[in-house]
């Protein structure tokens, strides 16, 4: 089956980015297109949907400034063309991801994944869908901030109470299954501060 091609002796793999309209979503993507996924890879643009919060719409896709806003990292990846715009200058930050993807990675398989979060909170929904689709990478852009450095950080024997308590991606990392990484961008040249598991603020070139 075409699923389980190799190339180079290379398994084909599936990688997730958790996929939201915010700049370190766009950055958590970029880093996955560049260094995560190869053309016999499956990547899943995973959105979670969140029927209270502010930004939940009745239209299908949730809506973002253009690639031109200051909100937004770029998702222009060489190709020089944007995704179509939805009018008034905004577009679907999905099919923008899902047009960046074609652009950067033409042969690779492609699937966007929309799900609600039910009854449970954001990182048990993504992970939850992360073992049901057979996830080997979960890609998801991270906010760096003081109180998230304190909180992410996890000391045998600490002191610190709310050490124990997690954000998101911290919580991604530290139980998912599969390698969970966090990614934030510094600047456009600066390259990626990564986070998993085994490896803290590792600092990797653009």
């Amino acid at each position: 089956m075409a699923n389980n091609n190799t190339r180079n002796g290379t398994q084909a793999r599936k990688v997730m980015v958790v996929a939201d309209p915010t700049r370190e979503s766009a950055s958590a993507l970029q880093y996955a297109l560049s260094h995560a996924v190869l053309e016999q890879d499956e990547l899943i643009l995973l959105h979670v949907d969140n029927p209270s919060s502010w930004r939940n719409t009745i239209s299908t896709f949730l809506k973002m400034p253009s690639l031109g806003s200051s909100t937004t990292a770029s998702l222009d990846l060489g190709g020089g063309a944007t995704a179509p715009a939805t009018g008034e200058g905004e577009v679907d930050f999905l099919e923008e991801m899902k047009h960046a993807c074609r652009v950067s990675q033409p042969k690779m398989r492609l699937r966007v994944l929309r799900v609600d979060m039910d009854d449970k909170d954001r990182a048990s929904t993504i992970l939850l869908h992360s073992k049901k689709e057979g996830v080997d990478v979960i890609v998801i852009g991270q906010k760096r901030t003081f109180s998230s450095a304190l909180l992410g950080y996890k000391k045998s024997g600490g002191s610190m109470k709310g050490a124990k308590i997690l954000d998101t991606v911290e919580y991604l990392i530290q139980n998912s299954q599969c390698i969970c990484v966090g990614v934030q961008r510094k600047g456009q040249t600066g390259g990626y501060v990564l986070n998993t598991k085994t490896h803290r603020n590792f600092w990797l070139l653009a």
